[in-house]
């Protein structure tokens, strides 16, 4: 996970997205689920995340809106932009009903909280996060599955393929996958060859 700003709201977010959806949630207060008004503005999250999924911090190009906080936590956020994180829909779906007090926020990140394991690429938190963060931090790589699960680590692993080929150079991978990026330019610099992971 990477620290990520902010995106600034699409100027037609408030008449296409919020607007109707309010008045959706005004008029079914018993749904179990929420009309989606928030896809048509995929793209625009997307690019505010510069196509990094918000949790993996990797190329995702097809990813999904995420609520932040869930629907089943605060209905009324629903529709509001702030809520909004760009990521993979297989993780999306993990986080489910998980409680936004007990996750961190890509929002809320600060820069080298967590770091890549060379050759393992397995992610962990790293010992610059500050402890009031780590119980939070801990607990999202469990749920979201970042730590080692097959699905991230074969997306790495391709990544790593990639730059050792020579497919890809260290500027282009720090935009595709800026953690292991960061793994191999730290590599690179102690000269002492890959970290047991």
């Amino acid at each position: 996970m990477i620290g990520f700003e902010p995106v600034p709201e699409p100027v037609d977010f408030q008449d296409r997205g919020r607007a109707p959806g309010t008045a959706w949630l005004a008029a079914h207060p018993d749904a179990r689920r929420p009309r989606d008004y928030w896809t048509p503005f995929r793209g625009a999250l997307a690019s505010g995340f510069r196509d990094l999924c918000a949790y993996s911090a990797m190329f995702e190009p097809v990813g999904t809106v995420d609520h932040f906080v869930s629907w089943h936590e605060d209905r009324s956020r629903a529709y509001d932009w702030e809520n909004y994180r760009y990521c993979s829909g297989w993780i999306n779906a993990s986080k489910q009903k998980a409680l936004s007090a007990d996750l961190i926020d890509p929002f809320e990140i600060g820069d080298g909280w967590f770091e890549i394991l060379l050759p393992s690429l397995q992610l962990r938190v790293s010992d610059t996060i500050p402890d009031e963060f780590r119980k939070r931090a801990e607990y999202t790589l469990k749920r979201l599955h970042l730590r080692d699960d097959e699905r991230v680590l074969r997306q790495r692993q391709e990544w790593c393929r990639m730059y050792q080929s020579g497919e890809l150079t260290l500027d282009a991978l720090k935009k595709k996958a800026p953690l292991i990026a960061m793994a191999i330019e730290e590599q690179d610099n102690l000269g002492n060859g890959p970290r047991a992971g």
